[in-house]
């Protein structure tokens, strides 16, 4: 009987953007605590003087239409150390903020690559939702720090935002209506990124295919086959057809999204006009406190435009970026969790192959179809067929980078899929066909299939030896201290052969493992 394969499920939702950017915020503070709370206070302390300064404005008025000397000079000094206070906190703030962020962006570059290193499938790495959504996070990840800044500048904002209103009501509660009709502008600022980032998202792959395109056609590995097929005018036209392609999708999203953000900001400016003339006609107020609406409007206008800026900001790139890091960290949770028994110390019987079934994630081929097979203990298997019979989805599945959509794999009497990955990994040794070329020293290239004995001379040694690897590394200029790859000062190419005999003496550095 045949068992037919479960097709792959689609990729999780991206988590909650609070949540996400709350998670963000604690990795922030476990990593630099006294940096981010110093940031965080100082960018608050810059934004006041600078809400105050309608206020001053209104009293110089004041002075100078009442003939008070006095007053005058009060506010002049009180302008002047406003602008004073200002410039030094500001100052103090953005260097405090920068060395925040030179730290914390290594903390988060460490922190993604060790992330998708450390995830025991290589799902994430081929399948193409999951490429898509991860390219889109490489990018953000490196300028993920400022979202930090974003958060700090945009309550800062807040506070002058506050203090103007407060200055406003203070004139008459009418005022205070100015900011429900700003209303529109906060909700376009949030509305825009979201319905420009799916447009993005939609055009992933097709951006993902434009670079592909520019690295076939700019860099070294496939130069050769490039110029001597003469691809690369085809290449160039491609990767631009692609990137329009992109663009198609978002050039109408700016632009709709624009119109209405557009329209918003003048429904606020009508409003701000006509609370200029319910004061000077309506309410005939004094002329400080006119000026004290003309400056506080003023400063209201910008202070929202900042506010909702930094909020859309937030909302598309920073937020989208943090919850593209919340995928990831769930993700690798997740997987990790599925290891829950103990790798056997031995293998006494074998390993046991029972009614496996395995077809990629998202197709509906089936590349293994009821395997049942037993690899005893001690023994030597050989596994033959022709391209296309699922050797190589075998040898992942029996390493764990998959495992079977139906059927089972037991280590004698234990599943497989119970036992964690990377315990079962430090226990595999071997090398694979599409082989990685580490330019490393040749001690180190091949000492890293051990890495315990990464240093060990003997080790590697013995490993060259039995991969049938010693004359390599005769004819090395340095032997196993020789730099490899011609990228590197003092480095040295070699032939597909030989890296490949380095490549099977990396897989003999572990001596007693329990699958070879």
């Amino acid at each position: 009987m045949t068992s037919s394969p479960k097709r792959g499920q689609a990729i999780e939702p991206l988590p909650p953007a609070l949540s996400s950017m709350w998670r963000l915020c604690k990795l922030g503070y476990r990593r630099e605590p006294r940096l981010m709370l110093a940031s965080l206070v100082l960018s608050q302390l810059a934004a006041l003087p600078d809400a105050l300064l309608a206020l001053w404005l209104m009293l110089l008025g004041k002075g100078v239409l009442e003939h008070r000397a006095g007053l005058v000079l009060a506010t002049s000094i009180g302008l002047g150390v406003s602008a004073a206070a200002t410039w030094f906190l500001r100052t103090v703030s953005t260097r405090m903020q920068r060395r925040f962020r030179d730290k914390v962006t290594i903390a988060l570059e460490s922190h993604v690559a060790k992330l998708q290193a450390s995830i025991a499938t290589i799902a994430h790495q081929e399948r193409p939702e999951y490429l898509d959504r991860l390219s889109m996070l490489r990018n953000q990840v490196f300028v993920l720090d400022h979202m930090y800044m974003a958060v700090f500048s945009m309550l800062g904002w807040i506070l002058r935002l506050s203090v103007t209103l407060a200055l406003l009501e203070s004139i008459h509660p009418a005022l205070f209506l100015l900011a429900a009709f700003a209303v529109p502008t906060v909700w376009t600022s949030t509305w825009r990124p979201e319905v420009e980032r799916s447009a993005q998202e939609r055009g992933a792959q097709a951006i993902r295919l434009a670079r592909h395109l520019f690295d076939m056609a700019t860099t070294a590995s496939p130069g050769k086959e490039v110029r001597v097929i003469g691809i690369g005018d085809r290449l160039a036209t491609e990767r631009r057809a692609a990137w329009e392609r992109w663009y198609g999708l978002v050039a109408p999203a700016r632009w709709a999204s624009a119109c209405w953000h557009a329209l918003a900001w003048a429904i606020f400016g009508s409003a701000y006009v006509g609370a200029v003339v319910f004061v000077s006609s309506g309410l005939h107020a004094s002329a400080s406190q006119v000026l004290l609406v003309l400056a506080a409007g003023a400063r209201l206008s910008a202070y929202i435009g900042a506010t909702v800026g930094e909020l859309g900001f937030l909302r598309g790139f920073w937020m989208d970026g943090s919850r593209r890091l919340a995928w990831l960290e769930d993700y690798a949770a997740a997987v990790a969790a599925s290891g829950d028994h103990a790798v056997p110390g031995v293998l006494r019987q074998g390993i046991r192959v029972d009614h496996a079934s395995f077809a990629y994630p998202g197709t509906s081929r089936v590349v293994l179809d009821d395997v049942s097979v037993e690899l005893p203990a001690g023994a030597v298997v050989a596994i033959v067929g022709e391209n296309g019979a699922g050797k190589t989805t075998l040898v992942k599945l029996l390493a764990k980078m998959y495992e079977p959509t139906s059927g089972s794999i037991f280590l004698d009497e234990t599943p497989l899929a119970r036992v964690q990955a990377s315990a079962w990994r430090e226990r595999l040794a071997g090398a694979f066909q599409d082989f990685f070329r580490f330019e490393f020293r040749a001690r180190h290239t091949v000492g890293l299939g051990d890495v315990p004995r990464l240093d060990d001379e003997h080790a590697v040694v013995d490993a060259v030896e039995r991969a049938g690897a010693t004359d390599v590394v005769t004819r090395l200029t340095a032997g196993l201290e020789t730099q490899l790859g011609p990228t590197w000062p003092g480095g040295v190419e070699l032939s597909f052969g030989q890296w490949q005999k380095l490549a099977l003496a990396r897989g003999f550095m572990r001596d007693e493992p329990l699958l070879l």
